[in-house]
């Protein structure tokens, strides 16, 4: 067995990089909908979900054997900078897509940058045709479906089974199993995705012919990888946390519960299977089931398309973004150098663009801008009108669906029966909001008076 060489030790650098980003990227997977509904406060839960993801580490290998050895052929030349270079294109497709606050796909990420990497390189042989459309395709579409599924129906049961308790008496265990819930998405998720990670390294490590081909992950890479996903994780990826939490339905404890229990249940049966399934599909998917299982439920369909179109985009964003820096490593050493020096100045672009409007613990509950009622939201409501004695949305959701018509110009809320003296009622005209002016009515007239 050979050393590591300089170029094989910067693939490692540049793969426990990429690891980093997918934990901040993916945090909201395990976090968002418990920091959205106050069942544990921003920081306790990125900490929590950090320690579960380090542990899930451990867990398994299978995951880490279908990216080292069931996607890409190592026997067809593949070469270190290749690896390098497919790497870099899931970094800058993470981090553009973490700039948007857009909850994709890190694992497609990946698999989009080593594939595009491979096909400049090696060629289509270099890629196992089969074994991407069975392990990354076909689970990409059927995970988030058969989690949204699974969160609807386990929400629609949720509040069937609590339709005669009282809120405040069920709101207790609700926090509770969420937190429970959430704890086991943080582990499932360090048995999958830092498994990728552990993949892409020991395929680096058995393309230098530092260990055998089919080899397990070393030991000091599997600690590695779940390091640096506990690091990426704990610091938190406040963007994607606030769409996932605030920007696709608005999560009450019992259905964040089913959401999380769901979704772990989808990722913890992909990683015993081997399935190198997104984390992030699942749990966006288990969101939007939770939104339409519960009655009067909405799903703001905008950003939910948003989203789909980002995961669309993954695979041949990545792979092209990796196609261009293989095709400059290829080169030699000063096409090595040439990518990292795009790639850091990439990266520092975009995080000098995040700085703009900073987003972080103490502004990510702030919900997103108001949007208006799509055809799909409003004939949902249509047939399913939110059940008498349920709780109220809060005020940002009211914002958001709220018809542009049933805003008032006074700024005041419009209820569904005006007081007999209300301005409106006498006649008297709303006074005009905006910066500087009252949202105070104006006063009402006296009573003109007859003298006899």
């Amino acid at each position: 067995m050979e050393h590591i060489t300089l170029l094989i030790g910067i693939v490692i650098v540049t793969a426990l990089v990429f690891d980093f980003t997918n934990g901040f990227h993916d945090t909201a997977n395990a976090m968002a909908t418990t920091i959205s509904t106050g069942a544990l406060r921003p920081k306790t839960a990125v900490a929590m979900s950090a320690g579960l993801n380090l542990v899930g580490a451990f867990l398994s290998v299978e995951v880490a054997k279908t990216i080292s050895g069931g996607i890409i052929d190592e026997s067809a030349g593949i070469r270190p900078e290749v690896i390098f270079a497919g790497l870099v294109g899931a970094i800058v497709w993470n981090l553009l897509t973490w700039l948007a606050g857009l909850p994709s796909s890190s694992s497609h990420a990946l698999f989009g940058g080593l594939i595009g990497a491979t096909l400049v390189s090696v060629g289509t042989h270099g890629v196992h045709g089969e074994a991407v459309v069975m392990k990354v395709l076909i689970p990409a579409v059927a995970a988030p479906i058969v989690a949204g599924l699974a969160a609807m129906a386990a929400t629609r049961l949720t509040y069937r089974l609590t339709r005669n308790r009282d809120e405040a008496d069920t709101a207790k265990g609700y926090r509770a199993g969420q937190i429970a819930s959430a704890a086991l998405v943080s582990l499932a998720h360090g048995t999958n995705d830092a498994q990728k990670t552990m993949g892409v390294i020991t395929l680096a490590l058995i393309t230098g012919g530092v260990v055998a081909p089919h080899a397990d992950p070393p030991l000091w890479v599997i600690a590695s990888a779940g390091l640096a996903i506990a690091l990426g994780t704990y610091l938190g990826g406040w963007r994607i946390i606030r769409t996932m939490g605030k920007g696709i339905t608005d999560i009450q404890p019992p259905q964040g519960f089913a959401a999380q229990t769901g979704a772990a249940a989808t990722i913890l049966a992909s990683s015993h299977l081997g399935f190198a399934l997104s984390t992030t599909q699942v749990c966006s998917g288990s969101v939007m089931g939770s939104g339409l299982g519960r009655k009067g439920g909405v799903v703001r369909w905008s950003t939910a398309g948003r989203m789909v179109l980002a995961w669309g985009l993954t695979l041949p964003a990545a792979g092209l973004v990796a196609a261009g820096a293989a095709f400059l490593a290829g080169q030699g050493d000063w096409g090595v150098a040439a990518v990292a020096v795009l790639a850091l100045g990439i990266c520092g672009a975009i995080w000098a663009a995040s700085r703009r409007k900073p987003i972080d613990h103490t502004n990510v509950n702030e919900g997103p801008a108001a949007e208006p009622v799509g055809v799909v939201t409003a004939a949902l409501r249509t047939v399913s009108p939110p059940p008498a004695g349920q709780p109220a949305p809060s005020a940002a959701v009211r914002a958001a669906d709220a018809p542009e018509a049933d805003v008032p110009v006074t700024g005041v809320p419009v209820t569904d029966a005006q007081p007999a003296d209300a301005p409106e009622a006498a006649g008297i005209p709303a006074q005009p909001s905006g910066p500087g002016t009252s949202t105070t009515p104006a006063p009402r007239p006296k009573a003109a008076t007859v003298s006899r």
